[in-house]
């Protein structure tokens, strides 16, 4: 039998130089990092955005934006309705002599920068100290009843029992215990989760919300509460 690959983290690796990246992601894989390689700025976004990843390296010098507009979209985001994580871990890579560019990103919420041309192994403890600081101050569990979601981790039990879900279901749950009393209308879960931006017809989150329902409990379905005519919210019964 084979040893089980176990990753330590995911990272999201944005560098629009073919060369650069290609090397970079072959380190860092050997390095038992899961690695989403982004040539450009909306690659980098859509795979935070859908991804959930522990880090993003992000270039300051991108074919279709600037990094720190990539950089800004994260940190101005609310956590809630919108699908970035405000408090990703970020380390910026710019040029050597670049000092203007340094400080305008520390400035704008980096959490660490490393100049161009990268020594890997310098890289690499950086990558690990921004993770130990950004684990620590990271959202922690949410507790309601004997329902436990773990952002971090992207965990959910129901007592000891742990609950395997969908990256859709989880983003769903997530939403609603970060205010398990109040009720969601569906326009803000279908813009939190799935990314509309206007109104739309779609059975989709009804769908998944009873897919979760079921998943949280089997039995009595206590979790996910269907507001008729309004929204969703997640109550303790």
């Amino acid at each position: 039998m084979l040893p089980q690959r176990r990753e330590t983290a995911s990272l999201v690796v944005c560098e629009d130089d073919p060369k650069t990246l290609e090397l970079l992601c072959d380190n860092l894989v050997a390095d038992r990092f899961r690695v989403l390689p982004a040539p450009c700025a909306s690659d980098a976004l859509r795979l935070c955005r859908y991804n959930h990843p522990d880090l993003l390296l992000l270039d300051l010098a991108l074919p279709d934006a600037s990094g720190l507009d990539v950089l800004r979209e994260i940190r101005e985001a609310d956590g809630v309705t919108s699908r970035f994580d405000p408090g990703l871990p970020v380390i910026v890579l710019t040029g050597h002599g670049a000092e203007d560019e340094r400080v305008r990103g520390l400035e704008n919420g980096a959490d660490d920068f490393v100049v161009k041309p990268l020594f890997y192994r310098e890289l690499r403890a950086r990558i690990g100290a921004v993770l130990r600081r950004g684990t620590s101050r990271r959202e922690g569990p949410i507790r309601v009843g004997e329902l436990i979601v773990d952002p971090v981790r992207r965990k959910v039990w129901v007592g000891e029992r742990e609950v395997a879900l969908s990256n859709k279901e989880f983003g769903l749950l997530r939403v609603l215990a970060s205010e398990p009393a109040r009720v969601f209308a569906k326009r803000e879960l279908l813009e939190a989760v799935w990314g509309y931006r206007t109104p739309a017809r779609t059975r989709t989150l009804d769908s998944h919300a009873s897919r979760l329902r079921r998943k949280l409990d089997p039995d009595g379905g206590r979790y996910v509460a269907n507001c008729w005519g309004y929204g969703y919210r997640l109550i303790d019964a």
